[in-house]
């Protein structure tokens, strides 16, 4: 069985936040009910096509995955049903959670895919990634301030909103993240 598409994205060899941004532009240009096919190649989007649809009402119908490339399926929502993904607050800066590390009541969490935890992540901080993150947050306490960081402040976004409405109320969104940390770092590899 196929599946009807109406439009096509490619966002191959682009990393997090593009295929999302990609597939907003995109999203803003079609009609409710239409289905868009995003190709990606980052592992990340994964998640992120998941939750980007999940947090703007949009409809995730499903990926499939060959070889490098995976093909994700989303349907626009009606106009009414749809809403823009509002900026979590409160965000904290870099340098903000540089102070935080190995301090008790605070978890640092990070929601990058695995691949990128492993190379390169803060000293102390927990991984969860996107994807991962509703079947795995009761390994996070309710009593912590929570900094949730990921490469560039997108996925932390969304994951700090999905925090949040499960009854998370000390969460703060890490921005820029990743790409801009210069603070201290360890790896497995």
């Amino acid at each position: 069985m196929s599946i009807k598409v109406d439009h096509v994205v490619d966002a191959k060899g682009l990393a997090c936040p593009m295929p999302v941004v990609k597939t907003k532009k995109m999203m803003d240009q079609i009609d409710a009910g239409q289905v868009l096919l995003v190709e990606a190649t980052d592992r990340g989007s994964l998640a992120d096509m998941k939750g980007w649809a999940k947090n703007t009402g949009n409809q995730y119908l499903g990926s499939k995955e060959d070889g490098d490339v995976l093909f994700h399926y989303l349907r626009k929502s009606d106009d009414a049903d749809t809403k823009e993904i509002e900026e979590f607050e409160p965000v904290a800066s870099n340098d903000d959670v540089k102070s935080k590390i190995g301090e008790s009541g605070v978890t640092i969490l990070d929601v990058r895919e695995p691949a990128e935890y492993t190379f390169s992540r803060i000293p102390g901080s927990v991984s969860i990634p996107m994807g991962e993150l509703e079947e795995r947050m009761d390994e996070l306490s309710k009593e912590d301030d929570v900094y949730v960081i990921c490469r560039t402040g997108s996925r932390s976004n969304m994951a700090s909103h999905t925090l949040k409405e499960k009854g998370f109320d000390k969460v703060h969104n890490v921005k820029p993240g990743m790409t801009e940390w210069d603070g201290p770092v360890e790896s497995t590899e």
